[in-house]
């Protein structure tokens, strides 16, 4: 099956949401909440889907599993947004193949990371010429840059070269903390001339940091996040040349959102809420995972009446 996909390249922007993957609460795959989920999403307005990421809880799928629910995301999105699919691998293999799968599928492009035993500098570059040469001249990707989870850190000289030996690179998912000069530094080289262009969308911890980034150059957000529609409002407030109304609505949600980052059980966190938003039907995480504890649900829906209350002052 393959799903026609809306453009994807060097100048997307907006918010590219990191999708959840909702499981019954027995732990099986639901695909009927999928469905309810892209339409939750789309809603919301994000001008793009990247599935299969870190908080997607990848890593707990089979490769079975991966391609049905690939494949439901595209169907259901049926061409409206561009869907990124992870495809970080341990071998090349395995990228390349699932890679090819989701393509065929009509997913818009792929994102890689670099993988966990690279740490020179020339091994960073040797390592993404191998991706290049993996994914081939038709593939356009995502360049991940997240060193917390890959433990690999990326100076901004060494994204710089990977983005220049690399033409269908479109996009940088940054998301180094604290990386605002890394930011800084990539748009200023763009701005010289000495790199060429391409999106920037950040990721760090739902948005925790994305009217900075917006006001450093990025041109849109690449996360998770239980409320997707605040970081659409606040680009589109940023876009809009809206500065002081993007900052007060991103506080608005910043107690929940700093809440929601928390280590161990932030996705937790995320389902619970999404679940009583009616997005997905269970707020279960796949094994291994953690549970919200009585006082964590308490203490959420204390912090969503004050979020509550502060948006109905912004009305």
């Amino acid at each position: 099956m393959t799903v026609s996909t809306q453009t994807f390249d060097e100048n997307a922007r907006g918010v590219y949401l990191i999708t959840v993957t909702p499981f019954a609460e027995n732990g099986a795959l639901d695909l009927e909440s999928t469905d309810r989920m892209v339409d939750f999403y789309l809603e919301q307005g994000v001008d793009g889907l990247t599935v299969l990421g870190i908080m997607g809880e990848a890593p707990k799928l089979t490769a079975q599993e991966s391609a049905q629910y690939v494949e439901r995301v595209l169907a259901r999105v049926n061409g409206h947004v561009p869907v990124v699919v992870g495809a970080s691998a341990a071998g090349f293999a395995s990228m390349g193949e699932l890679t090819k799968r989701v393509m065929d599928m009509g997913a818009a492009g792929v994102m890689v990371a670099p993988a966990h035993h690279v740490r020179t500098d020339d091994q960073i570059r040797s390592y993404f010429a191998m991706v290049n040469e993996t994914l081939g001249p038709d593939v356009p990707w995502v360049l991940q840059d997240h060193p917390n989870s890959t433990g690999v850190q990326m100076s901004p000289a060494v994204v710089m070269q990977v983005i220049a030996q690399s033409p269908r690179c479109v996009m940088l998912k940054h998301e180094d903390s604290p990386g605002l000069g890394k930011l800084s530094a990539i748009r200023a080289a763009q701005a010289q001339q000495t790199l060429r262009q391409i999106s920037i969308l950040t990721g760090n911890g739902g948005g925790l940091f994305l009217p900075e980034e917006l006001e450093r150059g990025a041109d849109g957000a690449m996360t998770g996040f239980a409320f997707p529609e605040m970081m659409v409002q606040v680009c589109q407030a940023f876009a809009a040349g809206d500065k002081d109304r993007a900052f007060d609505l991103f506080d608005a949600y910043l107690p929940f959102a700093r809440y929601e980052q928390q280590a161990g059980i932030g996705l937790a966190v995320r389902k619970y809420v999404l679940a009583k938003r009616g997005a997905i039907a269970s707020a279960t995480v796949r094994k291994p995972g953690p549970a919200l504890s009585a006082k964590d649900i308490a203490e959420i829906e204390y912090l969503l009446a004050r979020q509550q209350q502060r948006l109905n002052q912004l009305a």
